[in-house]
């Protein structure tokens, strides 16, 4: 038997080589994957309202969903995180005095100043009843580990002799909200304290729980104990572990276990990171399983920021053709979808969006889902609808105007992250005669997007006279996110880097750029450049590369459109075919040989081909 296994071990894992058979194949399917066995779609708060939601918008974000989305499959409603603090606060975590709101077993419990049908010990069971009365699912927010305040009470955990002092370390606590310790699994009571958390959830009638500082340090002892209490709690609760990425060297431990896996950092309304996922989608398509899905984290679309952590209330940054990348894009590698917006400002482009019955049925049902080709910046991914023998085609015109590299810039400081001395970096820049004056900041590739960036104390001088360049007006500033400001950072806070404040300088964000018009005579510029506290006091801080540049820094735009060509016998397609677009549900009629679209800059196609029947 053992020579056998081996066998067909070696078998599978050459098909799999071969592309003969998915990666998921070889996995066995553990019994909770059928509770998602499509890839969950829902909404969650965070985007509109950070740690601030309230009961109110909760439901009129759910009486949205079960009037406009329930009808194409969207379900869960999603409190997100810090629900249990009583007067949290926007733009930054309340964590000088939060009303805490913990039951006596250590169990964090909803603040009923924010969710008042929880008064009384009803928890979340009221606003969970709501959403199954309307057919939809209720989810929570959670972040591993014990409560801080549980350990310092000696709180008694449910079903053990141990208190939360005793299962407690501090090694591996979060360094950007230090709520809760980390659980040792191998001390008497962990597992009892995992299992009281979801005894309790299950009591609300919970049926969905992202829990947060799981994936990225990767946690494996919390993931099986937390798997381990899901199953014992005796209710069908999906499992979203978060943020990212995820090792994908645990792929299959987290597969195993999780419904859904981060495979990035938490994801904005900013086209550099949608960009960044294409290379992401691919790395992680192969583990996509019935019940198991890599998750490319939440849609950022519609209104968005009315409370939340990034920027302020706004409709997205993206452009529509960003928009229908990004669903495309999604879309073809099933990932679960999970609307970031405030659903009742939808606008009808934004509901089209999320309601096109032909896309969403490649999101629910498509298989081998993978890239087909990627030629510098124009991709394609393709899929099988595994009922009729046709061929999904998504193709994406990824291309952007190139920057030179940093061997044309006047000064370069090289990579700064966390680990820089003050996190800082001196500015020394001959500018010769030049008369304009580029400040561009480029992200170090960490996959954390707190990259907040600061130019300080900028300094011209002609020899003999200074001008302080932030009392200056540029003449464009973009932020790869937020808004680019003078003599504060991007977070709208002081400009603090390496525990110093300072009054003169600009504030900005990876990937971003500043362009002035450099006043006559002044050729010297000085000064410091850093990464602000609100980057640095992350996990793993940002990494960013400050370039000074003294002429156009820009290659010459790409064209508006370019041209896609597939062919048709790569999608495994021979003769004739017929192509449909999916987004606007128009015959595009017969191609032969390739098919070969036009498509936007940023924008995206999403075509069904059908090979022509023979009669």
């Amino acid at each position: 038997m053992p020579q056998f296994r081996h066998l067909l071990t070696t078998v599978a894992g050459a098909l799999l080589i071969t592309g003969a058979i998915p990666a998921v194949a070889q996995r066995a399917t553990p019994s909770f994957h059928q509770w998602a066995a499509t890839p969950p779609m829902g909404w969650n708060s965070w985007d509109c309202y950070g740690p601030t939601v309230t009961e109110a918008e909760v439901k009129a974000n759910a009486d949205y969903m079960a009037r406009n989305l329930k009808s194409s499959g969207w379900e869960y409603v999603v409190v997100d995180i810090r629900w249990y603090v009583g007067n949290d606060t926007a733009h930054g975590y309340n964590e000088k005095d939060p009303a805490w709101n913990i039951d006596q077993y250590g169990r964090f419990v909803p603040a009923p100043n924010r969710f008042p049908s929880a008064a009384g010990g009803q928890g979340f069971k009221p606003l969970a009843d709501y959403m199954h009365a309307k057919g939809l699912k209720f989810g929570i927010h959670i972040m591993r580990g014990v409560p801080v305040v549980a350990v310092q009470r000696k709180l008694p955990i449910l079903g053990s002799k141990a208190t939360a002092a005793d299962i407690y370390t501090k090694e591996g606590q979060a360094g950007w909200l230090r709520d809760m310790y980390t659980v040792v699994a191998a001390r008497p009571g962990a597992q009892e304290y995992y299992d009281s958390l979801f005894k309790l959830y299950a009591g609300w009638g919970v049926d969905f729980v992202k829990v947060d500082d799981l994936s990225s340090p990767y946690h494996k002892a919390e993931v099986e104990m937390i798997r381990r209490a899901i199953d014992k709690s005796g209710r069908k609760i999906v499992l979203s572990t978060s943020p990212g990425e995820t090792p994908i060297a645990e792929a299959r431990h987290v597969a195993a276990h999780a419904n859904m896996w981060r495979t990035v950092g938490d994801f904005w309304d900013s086209w550099e990171q949608l960009k960044e996922h294409f290379e992401v989608c691919n790395r992680w398509a192969p583990y996509i399983g019935p019940g198991a899905f890599p998750d490319a984290d939440m849609l950022p679309l519609g209104r968005l920021g009315i409370r939340a952590e990034r920027g302020d209330d706004r409709m997205t940054r993206f452009s529509r053709d960003e928009q229908y990348t990004l669903m495309t894009l999604w879309s073809i590698f099933r990932s679960p979808l999970m609307f970031g917006g405030d659903l009742p400002s939808n606008d009808a482009f934004t509901l089209r969006l999320l309601t096109n019955p032909e896309v969403l049925a490649v999101h629910r049902s498509s298989t081998r889902n993978r890239q087909l080709f990627r030629q510098n910046d124009l991709i394609a991914w393709t899929a099988d609808d595994p009922n009729t023998g046709d061929k999904f085609l998504a193709v994406f015109n990824a291309q952007d105007q190139e920057l030179l590299p940093e061997t044309e810039a006047v000064w370069a400081s090289g990579m700064i992250t966390r680990q820089t001395p003050g996190h800082r970096q001196e500015l020394t820049a001959d500018l010769g005669g030049a008369r304009q004056l580029y400040l561009n900041v480029r992200d170090g590739g960490d996959d954390i997007a707190w990259d907040h960036a600061d130019w300080l104390n900028l300094t011209l001088s002609d020899g003999q006279k200074t001008v302080a360049l932030s009392s200056l007006p540029w003449q464009k500033a973009t932020a790869g996110w937020g808004q680019v400001a003078a003599n504060k950072s991007v977070s709208g806070g002081a400009l603090v880097v390496g525990g110093k404040t300072y009054a003169s300088g600009i504030g900005t964000h990876a990937n971003s750029m500043i362009t002035y018009d450099l006043p006559a005579g002044f050729t010297r510029l000085t000064g410091e450049v850093g990464l602000d506290q609100a980057g640095a006091a992350q996990n793993t801080g940002g990494t960013v590369r400050f370039l000074v540049f003294t002429k156009n820094p820009y290659r010459p735009m790409p064209a508006d459109s370019s041209r896609v060509a597939v062919a048709l016998e790569s999608l495994g397609l021979q003769g004739p075919c017929t192509v449909r677009d999916l987004w606007t549900g128009k015959n595009l009629g017969p191609v032969t040989g390739e098919f070969a679209p036009y498509i936007r800059r940023h924008g995206a196609g999403f075509y069904r081909i059908s090979a022509v029947k023979k009669n």
